[in-house]
């Protein structure tokens, strides 16, 4: 959708491409642009990176394009959750582009995406949608969409085993549903002391996040263990709220939000212990970068994610949902013992290394790879479906 913001999606896409890049020639094609500055995630070497509509404030555009821009897609699902960062002059550049394409493997990053995707490529492409979140996150009407449409693809990926077996309830066998996990990224050999009095979470400041319940169980917390301090790195929606939770629970003193940083990985390597909340993921990436740099982890046990990850008592801890008392118990402990804390970090940095990019690009690779000599797009429709308003109007009922 967007290749220049952050986010697990991005990180992992690019981290993908990268790897893939060194044997393949691989592009990034972002729907649209909204920043003004370079990509917040650097591209990587030998990977181009291209736009199909510019929406930064300033950019030259006709009467008619905004126009265009002021009205709501035709081309992405309404069910898709960002459909509201869609409009029709990101729909004529999709369209165009997807029209272009006339071989090689194309690969969609989120439903709206993927059902675009399986409606208009031509035969001639391998079509593969990807799945970065899980299946139970999603509407009862795009899930319809799904059965209706998907089975034009030639591969569905999804993060998680549980989440390939539900949709292989939900699809049949048609398309083929495979579990391919997100890549790690390179943490450049960094590896965390453990020994400072800092837990530390990131992530988009929303409520999918959780840092709400992670502030409220903080009190408890840093009572146990005064001089410790909680450092959250983000930014988001949600961020006036929790400053004003912060204020309202008067844990100012050991909570701080720094906002957005392009050196997270440094960050993470000055902390002892890393806490992740959310009330929902497909496969957090910054669990692995975290885990990769040495930090042990605790996870509330969100429906997918942190337990593919993270093996509770081994690794890091993963506490129930919505238990306050669990997750204080739980941070508590790692927080007393640097003995413990070491232990789970070395066997994170071990975990981590089970994602290794180069061990995921080969099995990309090798899959892609039958789907190409198969001749690739043998299940879906016409060729030049792409043309069709007809098409582009049923993906926006």
């Amino acid at each position: 959708m967007n290749a220049f913001t952050v986010g697990g999606t991005i990180r992992a896409t690019f981290t993908l491409a990268g790897e893939l890049a060194k044997r393949h020639e691989v592009e990034i094609v972002s729907v649209y642009r909204l920043r003004t500055t370079a990509p917040a995630i650097p591209v990587p070497p030998g990977v181009r990176l291209r736009t199909l509509t510019d929406l930064r404030t300033g950019a030259p555009r006709t009467r008619l394009q905004e126009w265009l821009r002021a009205r709501r897609s035709r081309l992405i699902s309404p069910q898709d959750y960002r459909y509201e960062n869609f409009n029709l002059l990101t729909d004529a550049g999709l369209l165009r582009f997807l029209g272009s394409v006339r071989d090689g493997v194309l690969i969609g990053t989120r439903p709206g995406l993927n059902l675009a995707i399986a409606h208009l490529s031509p035969d001639s492409v391998v079509r593969v949608g990807q799945d970065h979140v899980n299946l139970a996150s999603y509407s009862s009407g795009l899930r319809h969409q799904m059965t209706e449409a998907y089975g034009r693809l030639d591969l569905l990926t999804t993060l998680t085993e549980d989440d390939a077996a539900d949709y292989r309830a939900l699809l049949g066998d048609r398309p083929p549903v495979e579990c391919f996990p997100n890549p790690a990224p390179d943490v450049g050999g960094r590896r965390a002391a453990v020994d400072a009095p800092v837990v530390v979470a990131a992530g988009r400041l929303t409520e999918q996040k959780g840092f709400d319940r992670l502030l409220d169980a903080w009190p408890d917390v840093v009572a146990r263990h005064p001089g410790w301090e909680l450092r959250i790195f983000g930014d988001g929606a949600e961020r006036g709220a929790l400053e004003r939770q912060v204020e309202a629970l008067g844990i100012g003193a050991s909570v701080r939000l720094p906002g957005f940083t392009r050196t997270l990985h440094d960050e993470l390597a000055r902390a002892s212990v890393y806490v992740m909340t959310s009330r929902q993921e497909g496969f957090p990436m910054v669990l692995l970068e975290a885990m990769g740099i040495g930090l042990p982890v605790v996870s509330v046990d969100c429906h997918t994610g942190p337990r593919d990850i993270v093996s509770d008592g081994v690794d890091g801890r993963i506490v129930p949902e919505d238990d306050r008392a669990a997750l204080v118990d739980a941070l508590s402990a790692l927080m007393a013992d640097a003995a413990l804390r070491r232990r789970y970090g070395a066997a994170a940095v071990e975990a981590a290394g089970r994602y290794e990019p180069a061990r995921i690009a080969a099995r990309w690779e090798a899959r892609l790879g039958e789907l190409d000599r198969a001749g690739g797009g043998s299940i879906a429709g016409p060729a030049l479906r792409v043309l069709r308003s007809r098409a582009a109007r049923r993906l926006g009922r």
